[in-house]
């Protein structure tokens, strides 16, 4: 992960996210159609008398286009809910610090803090 961090910036790393969630899983075409092929029987196997077998649609994602998805609103708030059930400190202008944590140094106790002429200033 900090080879990925490294190399990407947590935009890249969020457009990839984004790609993946409209057109379906990066990797070998189709793995997922494959993988709920499997669990389908697996989970055929395990059923009980009487009870409808699955079909492996009943466990392929939806890879929907046209279906909006949460605000960046929404995102934020849930970010910010799970950071605080970590124990995490917000560092962000509206959670209470001055402070912007910027791409892979983020967490490594380098960020920015913004000066009182509003300009952010670099420290290490």
């Amino acid at each position: 992960m900090d080879e990925v961090l490294a190399r990407h910036t947590s935009a890249q790393l969020t457009e990839w996210m984004a790609y993946e969630r409209v057109t379906g899983p990066l990797g070998p075409e189709r793995l997922d159609v494959l993988f709920s092929i499997l669990t389908a029987t697996v989970a055929n196997t395990a059923r009980g008398k009487g009870q409808r077998a699955k079909e492996p649609k009943d466990f392929l994602p939806e890879w929907d286009q046209s279906k909006p998805g949460p605000g960046w609103e929404e995102m934020l708030t849930a970010v910010k809910q799970m950071n605080s059930r970590m124990g995490g400190t917000d560092l962000t202008n509206g959670g209470g610090g001055d402070h912007e944590c910027v791409g892979p140094a983020a967490g490594r106790g380098r960020h920015q803090r913004r000066g009182s002429d509003g300009w952010r200033e670099r420290r290490s």
